[in-house]
């Protein structure tokens, strides 16, 4: 018998969580006049390895432990941060989730991400400490929540009688609409969880529907959307959408490859990894796509076999305290 795909409480919060509820939001700043000597007590004194460089509000730079050592090697210790700042800013926004900023990391190798807002003015920064302190307070809180919604919700499909049952849903994806991204993954986690469907069940469709709507949104040109089919023993996700189409789907596959464009990579979508993680959710998925016509994205999920989660252990918990620090 194939292994049910399990998800745990904390990668379906890795998705869940907006970067404003785990940022840190009182940021340690230099300006671009600020003397390279200064940062050395900026760093020495907070114990940090980095920090932000702005004008008024507006993010213009970045300036870390290494450009300090660089200035200390070239004899440049008194010069201003300006010449020495890092001005090619990966940043992020508050709105987006959790798991963005994982890829972004991951993308481009770095410690700490400035969070920006509307306007490009600095709101907050986020480092690999942030979001696992973020995980153990909303772990806690989602044990909460989990418990009371189990008790007011009786799953919905065992008072209904028929010979066969199936609800339909529907929900239309923008291209590049990158500030409504996971909206829809959001409204139908909240619709299973209305059903009543098993804990386990829901994290493996929102996770898969949230991966397939940032894919309609970075990748289509007029968007598309995505259907669900749900009865008794199973979800069935069918993401549709209308061009450019896969030239290669098996090579679409692999994790990393991406056809998403340069700009898209600078906002930090588009990491490839998408379809490996709807794929690793799914009981079966199957993938379509003619050039010039569309792709097909077909997608089960038994809803029979659900296992309950056990809680995070306490050496679980432990060793993400531990990541923390």
């Amino acid at each position: 018998m194939p292994q049910v795909p399990q998800v745990t409480k904390v990668q379906e919060l890795v998705y869940e969580l907006p970067i404003g509820r785990v940022m840190t939001s009182k940021v340690i700043t230099l300006t671009p006049e600020t003397p390279m000597r200064e940062l050395k007590e900026v760093l020495r004194v907070n114990r940090i390895s980095g920090t932000p460089v702005v004008e008024g509000e507006r993010l213009v730079g970045v300036i870390s432990i290494e450009d300090l050592i660089k200035a200390l090697e070239n004899g440049g210790i008194d010069a201003p941060v300006r010449e020495r700042m890092s001005s090619s800013l990966i940043t992020i926004h508050a709105h987006e989730s959790v798991i963005e900023a994982v890829k972004k990391f991951a993308q481009f190798q770095v410690g700490r991400l400035p969070v920006i807002g509307e306007q490009g003015e600095l709101i907050g920064i986020l480092t690999g400490g942030d979001i696992i302190r973020g995980l153990l307070e909303a772990i806690g809180l989602k044990d909460h929540d989990e418990e009371s919604q189990a008790y007011r919700t009786r799953p919905v499909f065992e008072d209904l009688v028929s010979d066969e049952t199936c609800l339909r849903l529907s929900y239309q994806i923008k291209a590049g609409d990158f500030k409504e991204g996971g909206r829809a993954s959001s409204r139908l986690k909240r619709a299973l969880q209305r059903l009543g469907a098993a804990q386990q069940v829901i994290r493996r469709v929102a996770i898969a529907a949230y991966e397939a709507e940032m894919n309609l949104i970075i990748h289509t040109q007029r968007g598309g959307w995505i259907g669900v089919e749900m009865t008794p023993e199973s979800i069935r996700l069918v993401i549709e959408d209308k061009g450019p189409g896969i030239a290669n789907v098996e090579q679409a596959m692999q994790p990393g490859y991406s056809t998403a464009s340069n700009w898209i990579r600078e906002l930090g979508f588009g990491a490839g990894m998408g379809l490996m993680n709807i794929k690793r959710c799914a009981d079966t998925m199957r993938l379509e796509s003619t050039l010039g016509v569309g792709t097909r994205l077909d997608v089960l999920i038994e809803a029979h076999h659900a296992e309950k989660e056990k809680a995070p252990s306490a050496g679980a918990k432990a060793e993400l305290k531990r990541k923390s620090k």
